[in-house]
């Protein structure tokens, strides 16, 4: 019959025979005119490949023809790396496609893009893919250069821009689990035909749909008549639809699917995403987390070996691999492999190397890897991903007004929808924090909170006035404001829509961690007499008995350690303050710029109390930095407080203030927790990694120190675990 050769050779495609051939790794375009670059090729490390260039709208590639170390160090620099440590020639990364763009280029070493050095011109070349040229750069960042620095899915657009579920309901609950697969072409969307589908087609498209599984199930549906894809043979290890084998209708011409329908699929949520309560019981694998991460679904990996969390090192970290972790966590398969700790770095031991799944796995353990030294990885190489989650329409129930630009506003939520309207109401102030801030911020896609604002009488009021939501305490970590807990009936102490809740939100967050080590190695006990301790008392650092003292007479004993605290986060962590809110002390004669920054507590086995201090951040400065990283904040002459991102600052043991005062404290066993930015006054990626917690043991003239961790380092089972603090079943010296 005619319409059966519609199938024939001319309008067959084949796409993504061999998936790691269309792997790469891309820039951000560049904002000052430079042309885009990104490296390619296979195997390879995320800082090494085939040097590609974007120039009028298609990707070529260089030829290796008078290539030096000089053009390699130009190229590595756009690319966003400090230097470049090689280069190669002859296609080791494989052969490009496409057109060859430069070629002779000759650098000098200085330039701020290849566009600057000499060649023979766009497009003019006398050489073969087999000539492509590629570079190795430095493991290292040019501070400040934001980019994707990722492994993705090259699509091919021109053959399969979207996939979509239409629900086989008309009304569907969200998120849509199952229904009628339509792939977008440039002239609308079109069915594929079902015959021959398996489940591993359907394992592929749920993947992308945000879900972990599919059950498979095939459905008998009316045909529409008309299909532009069928043979879909997908191996069910592939990210995207567009990767599997597949046989395409050429636009102008249309063919029926002879013995079947239209494919269709139905998919298993993750359990933060499950629509019934049986499918909410089932728990995520505590064998993976993501930290770090502005939205639900992405973040740095960290795996869980024996008793204690780890980060896995990016060598050969791809779209599989990845994919592996997201399905693992309840989520669908991986739409970015970030590298270069584009989450940000993680703290303790790096567990794993070369990790090469194959993207059936069910964790990331079950995948071949290497074990490693710290000589092989640091953490500036740990791996991220990004997952596919389903759409669940948050960003349609919350919204911001008033604001300068689309980051920043006045929160603003729905109510209710009856007859298809929106009714939009505010949130009280009382009481809102960094992490309710988050929250919003991360249902509307807008990354990370950078400020929540209690009063915003300073934004243009528009004409929703009521009070609908208030007492909102979130952890940070929900997916909408409505899981957070709040008020059953409205109560605000200050009314008026000036007294609402804002926040402004920002592509990057701060991240600070304590150096635990540090604090094991610099403990030790003092014995201070009352009459240095005049300024400290001001700053109310001893404990309360000290005012019943006999003033200057006698002495104080000071639990004294030092306290390194690194910013490993993407941004600057800053005083909430501006300088000229900042206090003057004229004791110590300098300015506080946060009133509390750091809690010092120690607490009995059972979580009392029985001493404490605080510091406040009198000098928030970089004392020391990466390399690569300048310093930005210095406290002499009034100068700006704060910690770069790559930097970190030393109280030392030796300054005031820097204790806990136990003259009162009885011989015995004890906790020693340290918390910085207490109060989230702050903007960080991660709150749960600023507290740091260790074994201490005091005979009344001696302390001892051990088992210093940070308070998310280790699983919830080894964190309530007795044997973490072996002996502290009593104050007896064991």
């Amino acid at each position: 019959m005619a319409r059966g050769g519609h199938w024939g050779t001319a309008g067959s495609l084949l796409l993504g025979v061999w998936l790691p051939a269309v792997l790469c790794q891309t820039t951000a375009a560049p904002g000052n005119g430079q042309p885009k670059l990104r490296l390619a090729g296979y195997p390879r490390k995320h800082n090494e490949g085939r040097v590609e260039v974007f120039h009028q709208g298609e990707w070529g590639t260089i030829c290796d023809d008078d290539f030096t170390l000089s053009t390699a160090h130009v190229l590595c620099r756009q690319l966003g790396f400090v230097s470049a440590t090689g280069w190669s020639h002859g296609a080791k990364y494989g052969a490009g496609t496409g057109k060859i763009w430069l070629d002779n280029v000759v650098c000098g070493g200085a330039e701020t893009s290849v566009e600057r050095c000499h060649s023979r011109g766009w497009g003019n070349s006398d050489c073969t893919h087999d000539e492509d040229a590629g570079v190795a750069c430095k493991d290292e960042r040019l501070p400040g250069f934001n980019d994707s620095n990722l492994i993705e899915m090259q699509v091919d657009e021109r053959r399969m821009e979207d996939v979509r579920l239409r629900p086989l309901s008309g009304a569907a609950r969200l998120p849509i689990t199952e229904g009628v697969v339509e792939v977008k072409y440039k002239e609308g969307w079109a069915h594929i035909c079902n015959v021959g589908w398996t489940a591993k087609n359907s394992r592929v498209v749920c993947g992308m749909m945000g879900f972990p599984a599919e059950k498979f199930k095939p459905h008998l549906l009316p045909s529409p008549g008309a299909y532009r894809i069928r043979s879909v043979a997908c191996t069910g290890n592939e990210v995207h639809l567009s990767a599997c084998a597949a046989q395409f209708v050429s636009a102008n011409e249309t063919a029926l699917c002879v013995g079947g329908g239209p494919a269709a699929v139905r998919c298993v949520p993750g359990p933060q995403f499950a629509q019934t309560k049986s499918q909410k019981r089932r728990r995520t694998s505590p064998l993976a987390r993501l930290k770090g991460g502005a939205r639900v679904g992405e973040g740095r990996v960290e795996v869980l070996k024996g008793a204690a969390w780890g980060t896995v090192c990016d060598d050969r970290w791809n779209l599989q691999s990845a994919s592996v972790v997201c399905r693992q966590l309840g989520f669908g398969s991986a739409i970015e492999a970030p590298t270069g700790a584009r989450m940000g770095q993680g703290v303790g031991p790096v567990y794993m190397n070369e990790v090469q799944c194959r993207g059936d796995e069910r964790s990331l353990w079950d995948c071949p890897h290497k074990a490693i030294t710290s000589e092989d990885c640091q953490h500036m190489e740990d791996a991220s991903v990004k997952c596919n989650v389903p759409y669940m329409a948050f960003d349609k129930t919350i919204r911001l007004s008033g604001g300068r630009s689309r980051l920043e506003g006045r929160v603003e939520t729905v109510i209710s929808m009856a007859a298809g309207t929106e009714t939009w109401g505010l949130v009280c102030g009382d009481g809102w924090t960094m992490r309710e801030a988050r929250v919003v911020c991360r249902q509307l896609g807008l990354n990370f909170a950078s400020s929540a604002l209690q009063e915003t009488w300073y934004w243009d009021s528009s004409n929703v006035t009521d009070m609908v939501m208030s007492g909102l305490k979130c952890t940070g970590d929900e997916m909408a404001l409505s899981d957070c807990q709040r008020h059953r009936s409205v109560s605000c102490q200050r009314a008026g829509s000036q007294f609402s809740a804002g926040v402004i939100c920002s592509d990057t967050a701060s991240d600070l961690v304590l150096n635990a080590p540090l604090v094991e190695q610099t403990v030790y006990i003092e014995d201070r007499p009352l009459h240095l301790l005049y300024c400290a008392a001001e700053e109310n650092c001893l404990s309360k008995s000290a005012a019943k003292a006999n003033w200057p007479y006698g002495q104080r004993r000071l639990l004294r350690f030092s306290a390194q605290i690194h910013n490993i986060g993407h941004a600057d962590f800053r005083p909430k303050l501006s300088r000229h809110s900042w206090v003057w002390h004229e004791c110590h004669r300098h300015y506080h710029s946060m009133d509390i920054f750091t809690h010092y507590d120690l607490l009995t086995t059972n979580g009392t109390r029985v001493a404490d201090g605080h510091k406040a951040s009198f000098c928030l400065e970089d004392t020391e930095c990466q390399e690569g990283v300048s310093k930005h904040y210095e406290c002499a002459n009034f100068g700006e407080q704060g910690i770069t991102a790559g930097c970190w600052d030393l109280y030392r043991h030796d300054i005031d203030c820097q204790w806990i005062d136990i003259t009162d404290v009885m011989p015995g066993n004890y906790i020693l927790q340290v918390v910085i930015n207490p109060n989230f006054e702050v903007a960080e990626s991660d709150f749960s990694n600023n507290g740091m917690q260790c074994n201490l043991k005091y005979d009344g003239h001696r302390v001892w120190l051990h088992k210093c961790h940070l308070g998310d380092s280790l699983s919830e089972e080894a964190g309530r675990s007795p044997e973490l603090y072996p002996g502290q079943l009593s104050n007896q010296i064991s």
